[in-house]
């Protein structure tokens, strides 16, 4: 992570430990698990250390919770599988643009169908409704999830502490986004093959935090809830 925790500048993150650990296998409870992490990264930089990421203290055996015990963990892994759903829509629109098959103002044909609709369909529009979607739920964690978790279980406290590091740092990166898309509407030189950095960019760390917030919250959301 940066010095400060956030202030990225394009182009400039640094190189991840070529000896990190693969990432931690989720843990299972009842036949439930949150999603793992392939490990793929497609830029080869993230902007912090995962394997620095803080471990919540999980019981050494199974804690028996309730299905609706387990209902709110899986509610957040339901939330998150439609983050990287229409993710894997954004990079398809993203490549199709990039291949000349589709017109940055055309993308109607594409999206027609997706949940995140705007009234000017363009790649434009549905990037920035994207982007305000994953800021919308990051917002509703911070504001009201994370410090509830913190309240009730001091032990989440460092893993949340991070979450919200985290936070800051993906929305750096689609503010990055959104700069890309600018520049691309600007036809400025060389703004595809960076919109399409900067989108390969989020996906590493976006499907990265995904994963570590369900594993290690998993026991916390089980035993607290949202609220």
């Amino acid at each position: 992570m940066t010095d400060d925790g956030h202030d990225l500048e394009p182009g400039t993150f640094p190189t991840p430990d070529a000896d990190a650990p693969t990432p931690a296998a989720p843990a299972t409870v009842r036949g439930f698990a949150p999603t793992p992490d392939d490990g793929i990264r497609l830029t080869g930089t993230l902007p912090w250390d995962e394997a620095a990421r803080p471990r919540y203290p999980a019981p050494a055996e199974d804690p028996g919770y309730s299905d609706a015990q387990l209902a709110t963990p899986r509610h957040l892994v339901d939330v998150h599988d439609h983050l990287r759903a229409e993710l894997t829509q954004v990079r398809d629109i993203v490549g199709q643009v990039a291949r000349g098959m589709l017109a940055v103002g055309d993308a109607r044909s594409a999206v027609n169908t997706m949940t995140m609709r705007q009234n000017q369909w363009t790649l434009g529009a549905y990037c920035e409704s994207y982007c305000r979607i994953v800021t919308g739920h990051h917002t509703l964690e911070d504001v009201s999830i994370f410090p509830h978790l913190r309240w009730a279980d001091p032990d989440a406290g460092p893993v949340v502490a991070r979450l919200e590091e985290e936070h800051e740092v993906i929305h750096d990166v689609l503010d990055e986004v959104d700069r890309a898309l600018v520049a691309l509407v600007s036809k400025v030189e060389g703004a595809i093959e960076r919109l399409q950095h900067v989108v390969d960019l989020l996906t590493d760390i976006l499907l990265s935090h995904l994963a570590y917030e369900e594993r290690e919250l998993l026991h916390p959301l089980a035993r607290h809830g949202f609220h």
